[in-house]
């Protein structure tokens, strides 16, 4: 559980919202358990929790999630800058799959995804994960419901964060506007 913290934290540049345990007979039966007493922490992106559970009882196995397995499905986080997060993540230790992959004339369709670069890693427990900098027609793809048509690709995406020292301060925020309508009384 600390290593997926550890790189779920390097991955996103965000710390843990809550971190915790359980041991319930009732909610290990919603999993389909008999009991779930379990370790959890949860980092939040954009709306969006990455929950990371490790039961200690009872203690599953490790899947197989390689990427040409029936059923196996990859996260993928839309980054603005590939090259930085890429490179944070091999300065963190952590190990992609291969060379990261800019795609070119000739080896994808449609031709408006040419020079969106990705790279494909797992987390510690084995999760099949990317980080993606679409281009040209791939630069529109939704980062929430539904893929537009002829897209190919499916939301949601993730948006990274640089780490919190090096974000800048944020901005004081001024007095906010009304909406338009009849004078409140004084």
């Amino acid at each position: 559980m600390d290593a997926s913290i550890a790189f779920y934290s390097a991955l996103t540049g965000r710390e843990p919202v809550a971190q915790g345990t359980m041991d319930s007979e009732p909610f290990g039966r919603t999993q389909g358990l008999p009991n779930a007493k379990l370790r959890y922490a949860t980092i939040n992106i954009d709306g969006l929790g990455i929950d990371l559970i490790q039961f200690q009882d009872p203690v599953g196995e490790r899947t197989n999630g390689k990427a040409n397995r029936p059923g196996s499905m990859h996260l993928c986080f839309k980054v603005d800058d590939f090259d930085a997060v890429y490179q944070r993540m091999k300065d963190a230790g952590y190990d992609f799959l291969g060379d990261d992959y800019t795609f070119i004339a000739g080896e994808v369709t449609p031709e408006a995804a040419l020079g969106t670069k990705v790279a494909y890693f797992n987390d510690p427990d084995g999760t099949n994960l990317e980080i993606i900098e679409p281009k040209g027609g791939f630069a529109n793809w939704p980062c929430r419901g539904r893929p537009r048509q002829g897209q190919g690709m499916a939301g949601p995406c993730f948006r990274p964060r640089a780490p919190a020292s090096a974000r800048p301060s944020p901005r004081p925020r001024g007095r906010r506007a009304r909406a338009v309508g009849p004078p409140r009384p004084r």
